[in-house]
């Protein structure tokens, strides 16, 4: 996907340090509006064609659909509630493709340029600093500081995506598809909440799944507000190397 007119490049202080933008998708192999969106996902993601931005792609695949004739093997009802908890948030309906931009804007995850236009907003706004790493001993840590003045209670969460998955259907509205999808999000855990002084710090042991492909592994941290779900810091480090535990 090329960049869109009209969207310009971000200026900060630290112009050559893109801002991190999280697009969750809820999606689901079982549902036949998805791939289109699985795909403008994929392209921002890889192609990383928002100025200024790095598009943290986040693919969350649902299970409502699965009762309608498909299993999506890389569903969990985890996604389901957390779409939810979004459309609680939205005055909404859940639905697929559904994106959700920084937890800020929704809409339809096939609409590409509504897409890349809701990136570049969300990267305006305020936002903490997020730093994440390896320690020595393979673990991670996360450190966070800086939240901007007023931010009311934040969790901070991990997610652990991979890359390069795709499905042959064999039912349902995708019946004899192969279906490529974008940065599945294979874990997602809160690691805790952020102290009132705005900072939080955590060194998080890595557990990842057998058949995981190390070098398709990506982490991603979300410091996100309770009540209004909006994503205020976010980071990424991609986990090529890991051994598989």
């Amino acid at each position: 996907m090329s960049s869109r007119p009209g969207l310009q490049p971000l200026r900060s202080h630290a112009a050559a340090q893109p801002v991190p933008v999280v697009v969750e998708l809820f999606t689901s192999e079982g549902c036949s509006s998805c791939p289109a969106a699985d795909a403008a996902l994929r392209e921002m993601g890889t192609e990383q064609s928002v100025p200024g931005v790095e598009i943290i792609a986040l693919g969350q695949h649902v299970d409502y659909w699965n009762r309608l004739g498909w299993k999506d093997a890389f569903s969990s009802a985890q996604f389901t509630e957390r779409q939810r908890w979004y459309a609680q948030g939205f005055g909404t309906g859940s639905y697929t493709p559904q994106a959700v931009v920084n937890g800020r804007y929704e809409l339809v995850g096939s609409q590409r340029a509504a897409l890349a236009a809701a990136v570049a907003k969300a990267a305006l706004a305020p936002r903490a600093a997020v730093a994440l790493a390896r320690a020595t001993d393979g673990a991670l840590t996360v450190q966070v500081h800086s939240l901007p003045t007023g931010t009311p209670a934040s969790t901070v969460q991990l997610a652990l995506t991979e890359t390069g998955l795709s499905s042959k259907v064999g039912a349902g509205e995708n019946s004899g598809r192969l279906l490529r999808h974008s940065a599945v999000v294979r874990s997602l855990r809160t690691l805790g909440t952020v102290a009132a002084d705005g900072t939080f710090a955590a060194t998080v042991p890595l557990v990842l799944g057998a058949g995981w492909k190390p070098e398709n592994l990506r982490a991603v941290v979300l410091v996100q507000e309770r009540a209004s779900r909006h994503v205020v810091g976010a980071a990424s480090l991609p986990l090529s190397g890991v051994a598989l535990h």
